[in-house]
């Protein structure tokens, strides 16, 4: 057991769009905890304070206390995210376990580091989960302490056990060459065109300070992933995100910042022609 079990770095009531994860429960609220450590060394981390270090005073909790939290608070579940929560794997399965017996839902936010039999127990118990993929070269993942193949084996076990969706951080000089962005928006399809990529700004942070990443880069991105997948958003540009019905066009969910406009939906489809939407809810509608 890791000396820092069950110790709690943050726990806060997030937009499920944060996470960020824009097609499961659009405009849910989620318990979220962040633990400590990680298993990368990224030099750009947003969360050097809680990934690189165990901070004094901080409260340690059992998983039927977080679960308790959880539940008094307006949340459909529980997120383990801000570190990353793979570290701490046997309590992160314990209070995903206990989630379920209480009808909440488990959100995973990981950079996708878990070999496979680890990751399909893990991942049996979560109902979406965002991976962070970090580029899309072996000598990238190599720097930071990773394995690419290990993070691509992830996914492709997340996209066949639950709702799936993936970010890369695009750093400028690092990842954000149009080839790399195209083999990665290719592989995601590879699982399924429809999976959500979000494709989000850098900004200098713990150790990497070039300047932050140009809204032309994001943009330029944006329409290269665009060719691969149905369903591209960005992230720290202020721009809208917005999902159109794929049958007729219309706005399903507009998102400004984490404001959310859910009026084109009714229930689970199109409000315009009656099409089934690309959103999961929660709970599940199991329906044909």
């Amino acid at each position: 057991m890791l000396p820092f079990h069950g110790h709690v770095s943050a726990f806060a009531v997030d937009p499920i769009e944060k996470k960020p994860l824009y097609h499961f429960a659009p405009g849910a609220t989620i318990a979220s905890v962040g633990l400590f450590g990680c298993n990368l060394s990224c030099d750009f981390c947003q969360n050097y304070a809680i990934s690189q270090a165990l901070p004094p005073g901080s409260t340690r909790v059992t998983p039927a206390e977080l679960v308790s939290r959880a539940l008094d608070v307006d949340s459909i579940g529980l997120a383990f995210t801000y570190n990353e929560p793979t570290v701490h794997f046997e309590f992160v399965a314990e209070c995903a376990a206990l989630a379920h017996h209480s009808a909440l839902a488990n959100v995973l936010v990981t950079n996708g580091s878990l070999r496979r039999e680890p990751a399909e127990e893990l991942l049996e118990l979560m109902d979406a989960v965002n991976v962070d993929i970090k580029g899309f070269t072996k000598a990238h993942y190599r720097s930071l302490g990773g394995s690419l193949s290990t993070v691509c084996d992830f996914v492709q076990i997340a996209g066949s056990l639950t709702h799936l969706e993936v970010t890369t951080l695009l750093i400028p000089g690092f990842n954000d060459s149009d080839a790399e962005v195209r083999e990665i928006a290719a592989f995601v399809a590879t699982i399924s065109p429809d999976v959500p990529l979000h494709l989000s700004a850098y900004r200098p942070a713990y150790k990497r300070t070039v300047a932050r990443t140009p809204i032309s880069t994001i943009e330029r991105a944006l329409r290269i992933a665009s060719e691969h997948l149905r369903y591209v958003y960005t992230g720290n540009t202020g721009a809208h995100n917005v999902t159109h019905c794929r049958h007729c066009g219309a706005p399903l969910v507009t998102r400004r910042g984490y404001q959310i406009d859910r009026t084109g939906l009714q229930g689970t489809t199109c409000q315009g022609c009656g099409a089934r939407s690309p959103f999961t809810e929660w709970p599940v509608d199991t329906s044909p």
